[in-house]
């Protein structure tokens, strides 16, 4: 009697091994891999310009991480699993060598976090074999003379993001404005983006000075910024100051009463902390949760990046990285972004067409494109280069 039962017991148990965990194992090695890279640079800490600033390490991988997450989460229903591997390079380290050495026909997908100089090597050191997802730099040039064709590019441009500037303005009738440009190189760029989203949308630049003083503005901002800004009237102030060296310090320190626009005071960008419509409130609080901090611009890029890996992945039922580079360029591709209308990849320069913030410190005030600028196929490409604005040659 006794043997009996156990006997009951033991075929028991496989049964629901047999009907129960062994399909489960089965189906675990039948998912379809994607191994995605995540290769970044430590970058050498600039000083905050205020003891306040937070200071962040390895912006980008918390949000590609919480991707890899909800890809997952998918993946289960569509028998498809997603994993993140980060390669971090010290400062003083070799880009090209890591990814040759640790990379190179070991990943189909990458999420670069680089500057664009570095985003362009690794781009042209994978040639068709990988496709580079570039979640962190901003330079027209990359969408244009310096494109690369495995290249998508996550963030907006400068141009998207002046040009979102500018239909913010014009709707305000803040027509005339008063330029100030730093002294480095992204402040030169960020400038003649600025020049180009004037030019498009009729503004007027009634002045333009260059900010060379190499003092602690801290000290002397109170009587030189407004000798600084005296002259010609204007509606608002526009700064170029990419590495916020000084822009926070002209808010309120005018000669006359002015609001500051450009990359201080009221700033265009593809996500920040005040933003909560449309499911932007449970990405917020999943990814403090996770990080102790609010997401930053290249959490964001690198969340789109690995989720536009995943939704292409999902719709395609492939793993090809042929099949996956078409799905995610061609017009059947909709990526969730928290921002109230579907993103997608604009064919001519792989950059993401997607709606910009329009952000003050502590209030979200407007989402470009505003309403009343009209595009043939979407208003989102009245944001930056349109297709027939182009420079990028290999989509000629």
């Amino acid at each position: 009697m006794w043997s009996t039962n156990v006997s009951l017991r033991i075929g028991l148990i496989f049964f629901i091994f047999f009907q129960i965990v062994a399909p489960g194992l089965l189906f675990a090695k039948g998912k379809q891999a994607f191994k995605i890279a995540y290769l970044t640079q430590t970058q050498k800490v600039r000083p905050a310009l205020s003891n306040l600033d937070p200071v962040f390490e390895h912006k980008g991988i918390l949000g590609a991480e919480l991707a890899i997450e909800d890809n997952n989460t998918t993946g289960q229903y569509t028998k498809q699993q997603f994993s993140l591997e980060k390669f971090i390079v010290p400062v003083d380290g070799n880009v090209a060598d890591t990814f040759n050495k640790q990379i190179a026909k070991k990943y189909a997908y990458v999420v670069t976090n680089l500057t664009p100089d570095l985003t362009n090597t690794t781009a042209d050191l994978a040639v068709a074999e990988v496709l580079i997802f570039d979640a962190a730099t901003v330079d027209d040039a990359l969408r244009n003379k310096e494109c690369r064709p495995n290249v998508l590019h996550l963030l907006p441009s400068r141009a998207m993001r002046t040009d979102a500037l500018a239909q913010y303005m014009m709707k305000k009738r803040w027509t005339k404005w008063f330029l100030v440009i730093g002294m480095t190189d992204e402040d030169k760029l960020y400038a003649e983006a600025i020049k180009r989203a004037a030019k498009r949308f009729g503004m007027d630049i009634v002045q333009e000075k260059a900010w060379e003083h190499t003092y602690d503005a801290r000290r002397s901002a109170q009587s030189d910024v407004a000798v600084f800004t005296q002259g010609d009237d204007y509606d608002v102030l526009v700064v170029a100051d990419e590495q916020g060296l000084f822009g926070e310090y002209l808010d309120y320190r005018t000669w006359i009463p002015r609001p500051v626009i450009g990359t201080q005071g009221l700033v265009a960008t593809s996500w920040h902390r005040t933003h909560e419509q449309w499911g932007a409130t449970q990405i917020q609080n999943r990814f403090k949760e996770r990080a102790g901090h609010w997401m930053e611009e290249q959490d964001y890029g690198a969340y789109l990046a690995v989720r536009a890996i995943g939704e292409a992945a999902t719709r395609t039922q492939s793993n090809v990285l042929k099949s996956i580079k078409e799905y995610l360029l061609s017009d059947q591709f909709t990526l969730q972004g928290y921002k109230g209308t579907p993103l997608s990849f604009r064919s001519w320069d792989h950059q993401l067409r997607q709606p910009v913030l329009l952000a003050a410190p502590r209030s979200l005030v407007a989402v470009a494109p505003i309403e009343g600028f009209l595009h043939p196929k979407t208003e989102l490409d009245t944001l930056g280069y349109d297709q027939p604005e182009t420079e990028c040659q290999w989509s000629r």
